[in-house]
């Protein structure tokens, strides 16, 4: 996926297959776990869209992915807006706030419409018709972005105060808690409102079954629509944390970032709101840990070697549960 969604490596951790000494090596693991947890949690915010996506429809939308990359230009868009107001040196969080809720409302209009073109006319086509659908809008929305913002990398400007707390050689960074922070806030965000709200016991009833939630008055069209807003808007988060951390945002970042968040969602179980949170940050730690220990050159083939290993060994996933429709 190139600069953006790469493993962080400390100046000191090798990259190598060189064992580090054995007074380095708790110091390199701290740190690499702290940056293996700040990875997993955007994968865990990408997966989650996937997870819900395929739990009410039993598809996977491979187009989330360039929704997250769209989140993250436009949290750059946004900013300079924000900039030349002048409210960024003026109220530097409240204008990051503005543009993480400018970025989600923005992202869940394109998921709505995504949703509204390309896969609701399909609903009821053969399997396979919804999935090359996405694969198109994948494909589309590559090009449109590059078309839009141009090839070239974009910056997001350093901004955020530096600073971090350091332990030894080990350092974690405020965006880093704020990552990991946020992450776990909206994570938690989402399990409350699909548990305790009305709308989200509908969605759990959707996803069970689709005719008899029908039957009971559901109106699963708009069920179905509010999942791809919510799955967008967390994918709007993840691309603006993902531009803050990195500071390089370009037009391809989405597809292999998406790729690793549904890697996240199979290694959880697929369908499964928890289980896309913890595959998510076990991916993470897999592969800042793999980079550290064996090579940061081949840190994207961590997850597709983890693909491989759960669909031969667990297809399920580690918290999915079998079921006789879906296979």
């Amino acid at each position: 996926m190139g600069q953006p969604v790469g493993v962080q490596i400390p100046p000191s951790a090798p990259t190598s297959l060189k064992i580090p000494s054995p007074e380095y090596r708790p110091s390199m693991f701290l740190q690499q776990l702290i940056n293996g947890l700040t990875l997993g949690s955007v994968y865990a915010l990408v997966a989650l869209g996937y997870t819900m996506v395929y739990g009410i429809l039993g598809l996977i939308n491979f187009a989330h992915g360039e929704i997250y990359m769209i989140g993250a230009y436009l949290s750059i868009i946004y900013l300079g807006l924000f900039t030349v107001t002048g409210l960024t040196q003026s109220h530097l969080f409240l204008s990051l706030f503005c543009v993480f809720i400018l970025a989600a409302i923005t992202c869940a209009a394109y998921g709505m419409t995504l949703e509204r073109i390309a896969y609701r006319p399909l609903r009821s086509a053969h399997r396979l018709s919804p999935l090359i659908s996405a694969i198109g809008m994948s494909i589309f929305l590559q090009n449109y972005a590059m078309l839009a913002q141009g090839s070239a990398d974009k910056v997001f400007p350093h901004i955020l105060p530096g600073g971090s707390l350091t332990e030894g050689s080990v350092q974690i960074s405020g965006i880093q808690v704020l990552i990991m922070s946020a992450s776990i806030l909206l994570m938690g965000a989402l399990q409350f409102f699909v548990r305790k709200t009305r709308l989200g016991k509908a969605m759990r009833a959707t996803s069970q079954d689709k005719i008899m939630a029908q039957l009971c008055g559901i109106p699963i069209d708009r069920v179905i629509a509010v999942t791809f807003i919510i799955g967008s808007a967390l994918a709007a988060a993840a691309g603006m944390m993902v531009a803050m951390y990195y500071g390089v945002v370009n037009f391809y970042i989405g597809y292999v970032a998406g790729i690793k968040a549904f890697t996240a969602a199979v290694l959880g179980g697929i369908g499964n709101i928890p289980g896309a949170m913890l595959g998510g940050i076990l991916l993470g730690l897999v592969e800042s840990l793999g980079a550290a220990y064996i090579s940061s050159e081949f840190k994207d083939g961590f997850a597709f070697v983890i693909l491989i290993l759960v669909l031969i060994f667990r297809p399920t996933g580690l918290l999915g549960e079998k079921s006789g429709d879906r296979g």
